[in-house]
């Protein structure tokens, strides 16, 4: 087993690290190693919004949305 240390770590992120490791019964070593273990877990990277929806929501299926018919023509934008 290898060990590793951590240094200049935030008096913040040791104390939030040590309410965690109670809160999950475990000690804050314990809580670091589960912590790590969960992240190098990670097989693929997060998807973006647009395929989360769409996996979620895909199987449900579209909607048609009319459109009215324009009445003015279409003009340029104007940026200044």
């Amino acid at each position: 087993m290898a060990a590793i240390s951590v240094r200049d770590l935030d008096d913040g992120v040791r104390e939030r690290l040590r309410i965690r490791a109670a809160r999950n019964g475990r000690s804050m070593e314990a809580e670091i190693r589960a912590i790590l273990t969960a992240a190098a877990d990670e097989s693929e990277p997060p998807a973006d919004l647009f395929t989360t929806l769409l996996e979620r929501f895909g199987a449900v299926g579209g909607v048609e949305v009319p459109l009215p018919p324009r009445t003015t023509p279409a003009r340029a934008a104007d940026f200044s």
